[in-house]
């Protein structure tokens, strides 16, 4: 995400929404991601979803990693340069989202707002996390948020994206740990959406 404002041709759906939170809240955009982060949480209360550590290091580390990024990393102005960053910037993130939720310690509140919907309805990754991240740019935006074609290209890559990453880094065998519970139904299970 820190990437990507360095990039500076777009934020992340979730930055533009923090972007406009802290405009309008005058503290950083990773204290936003923070608090945000936490606040998500109580979505997932509905989805049965549970907290893992790498929930709880998600919803600390990543805004904390962000004003880290944004500090140490210089303004990019050659465009030559600040297309491949946004590239990197958006591959990084799919590849980052199949690793830590593959590892099963817990996704991080957006990504287990997007398992919780995918497993609650049945419906792919990709399109959840679409879904999610579509309204999402259209909150931030409404706040102030700034957009821009790495908005565009971020919001239509990140679900297949992690799908494509989820079903690369699956450790097969691994029984489902109790942090991605949630009530099952009768029919079929909806887990074929993210493994093969």
């Amino acid at each position: 995400m820190g990437l990507m404002v360095r990039a500076g041709l777009g934020l992340e759906p979730w930055s533009v929404l923090n972007q406009g939170l802290a405009r309008h809240t005058g503290v950083s955009i990773g204290t936003v991601t923070i608090v945000s982060g936490a606040l998500i949480l109580l979505l997932w209360i509905p989805l049965r979803q549970r907290p893992g550590l790498g929930t709880v290091s998600n919803v600390v580390i990543l805004g904390l990693v962000m004003d880290a990024t944004i500090a140490l990393v210089p303004e990019v102005r050659l465009l030559a340069i600040r297309i491949p960053l946004l590239v990197t910037a958006v591959v990084l993130n799919g590849a980052a989202t199949g690793l830590y939720i593959s590892a099963r310690f817990g996704a991080g509140p957006r990504d287990g707002l997007m398992t919780g919907l995918h497993l609650r309805t049945g419906r792919p990754v990709r399109l959840v996390r679409t879904c999610i991240e579509v309204t999402v740019l259209a909150a931030g935006f409404a706040l102030g948020g700034s957009l821009g074609v790495g908005t565009v290209v971020y919001a239509l890559a990140i679900g297949p994206l992690a799908q494509f990453f989820l079903r690369r880094f699956a450790i097969k065998g691994l029984p489902e740990p109790s942090s991605v519970v949630v009530a099952r139904s009768p029919e079929p299970s909806p887990e074929s959406a993210i493994l093969p």
